[in-house]
């Protein structure tokens, strides 16, 4: 049985055009390859949306042409993109066949092309029984966002951040007990969720690693689903274990800089025992990432922007902040002009100052001064005088002081014979100043470097 998958498709006013460009390509490939039926696994939408938004509009319009051609599940996805009660209206816009809009952790059993769900989270003996002789298509083990809040409130906050996979782990053990009867009855199974399996790779390739992801591998196999389809990571990724497969389909546009990989749907082919996927690329749009250790280089950004073509840019420099104004953007937001987005984002790195080495560890102010000379190579005496006559000067003295200094060296400097102003058609005469030398008892060493040195 084929199964078209999509995932994270993230309508919204700002990603209305990739979304819908991309999601559109999936959905009228999945008709022409001929899918028995088609399945999103969570984050529809991107944000709350208003009835009235044409991201909405352009969403259900999707859905509906998708529901025309074959039965359509909408999982709940991540409550920050889709707030409860989102996904409710998508169960009425259902044409030739119907949306079943998966809002609780459940089965469902495919079957005529109807769906049958189980009143707890997993069948009953009675359900099951009537499951197995109704011989369905599929039963999709549905696993949708839990709300983290209410599992915090319940187990209280610090259980809550490792608690949570073990409880889903239990539970997915539980259900593979039922999915292992149905398998041995001919039976195919699917399983459907929207979280962070532990170990896998964002878009921007990081390793998702700790205690408080949903799920481990492990619990996933546990289900004993010959496919799983989860959501929630946009990147595309499998694993593969004795014939039971776990893939993301990842987000079906590129909606950030830097993402890594194709972007599309995946197109199952699903057995009793065995899975396999093929990712079908989208026309995701291009993204060009240009990034720089130090200042930009203008003669690279030229190059990149004349090959850039339609490709989204982005440019990223760091720089010392005494440089900042040295690197003109308004030059780079002109030479990617014709790009149809562009975002620049320099990093300023802060000027940072530390203080001489060994400093701290002299104990008076005369030692932490003279250690400072000997580290910069200034000359000591001239300034351990002047610390000296601040610490025991007063003052007023000290200014009087240096004032009747400077008004001696004046007078001391004017010129013998004043300058004369002669006739114009004469030439004009000016006599050389005599330097007159300081006297004997006045000394001129307090004129030497800066007077306030420190």
């Amino acid at each position: 049985m084929e199964i078209a998958h999509f995932s994270d498709l993230h309508y919204s006013p700002e990603r209305l055009d990739e979304a819908d460009r991309c999601f559109g390509f999936a959905v009228s490939d999945a008709i022409t390859r001929g899918a028995r039926i088609a399945v999103v696994s969570g984050d529809s939408t991107d944000h709350r949306l208003d009835a009235h938004s044409p991201a909405l509009v352009a969403l259900a319009r999707q859905i509906h042409r998708l529901a025309a051609a074959m039965p359509v599940i909408m999982l709940q996805g991540t409550f920050s993109h889709e707030p409860p009660g989102t996904l409710d209206i998508f169960a009425l816009m259902g044409s030739t066949h119907s949306v079943f809009v998966a809002n609780r952790i459940q089965q469902v059993a495919f079957a005529s092309g109807g769906f049958l769900a189980s009143a707890g989270a997993v069948f009953s003996e009675k359900e099951l029984a009537l499951v197995i002789a109704m011989q369905p298509d599929a039963v999709f083990t549905c696993l949708p966002t839990v709300n983290k809040g209410q599992f915090a409130a319940s187990v209280g906050a610090l259980a809550a951040a490792t608690d949570l996979g073990d409880v889903l782990a239990t539970y997915l053990a539980a259900s593979g007990r039922v999915n292992a009867r149905l398998r041995d009855a001919g039976i195919r199974t699917v399983g459907i969720s929207h979280g962070t399996v532990n170990g896998c790779e964002t878009e921007h390739g990081v390793t998702m690693a700790g205690f408080d992801h949903e799920f481990s591998l492990s619990a996933l196999f546990d289900a004993q689903c010959s496919a799983f389809l989860l959501g929630h990571i946009h990147k595309h990724q499998s694993w593969e274990r004795a014939g039971q497969r776990i893939a993301y389909a990842g987000s079906i546009g590129r909606f950030h800089y830097g993402e890594q990989g194709d972007k599309g749907y995946l197109l199952w082919e699903v057995d009793t025992h065995s899975a396999s996927a093929e990712l079908v690329p989208t026309p995701s749009r291009r993204m060009l990432c240009i990034d720089f250790d130090g200042p930009p280089d203008m003669a690279r950004l030229a190059k990149f922007a004349a090959d850039s073509g339609d490709a989204f840019v982005r440019v990223r420099w760091q720089v010392d902040e005494e440089h900042r104004q040295s690197v003109d953007r308004a030059a780079i937001e002109a030479m990617f002009a014709h790009a149809p987005g562009v975002k620049i984002e320099p990093r300023i790195l802060p000027v940072v100052r530390s203080r001489a080495e060994g400093i701290s560890l002299e104990r008076s102010v005369d030692a932490k001064l003279a250690r400072w000379c000997e580290l910069t190579d200034v000359q000591a005496s001239p300034l351990l005088e002047r610390l000296q006559l601040l610490e025991s000067g007063d003052a007023n003295a000290i200014a009087q002081s240096i004032l009747a200094g400077l008004e001696g060296a004046l007078a001391e400097a004017t010129p013998a014979t004043p300058l004369t102003l002669v006739d114009n058609s004469a030439s004009v005469v000016v006599d050389e100043p005599a330097l007159v030398s300081a006297s004997a008892g006045q000394s001129l060493d307090w004129l030497e470097g800066d007077l306030f040195a420190a």
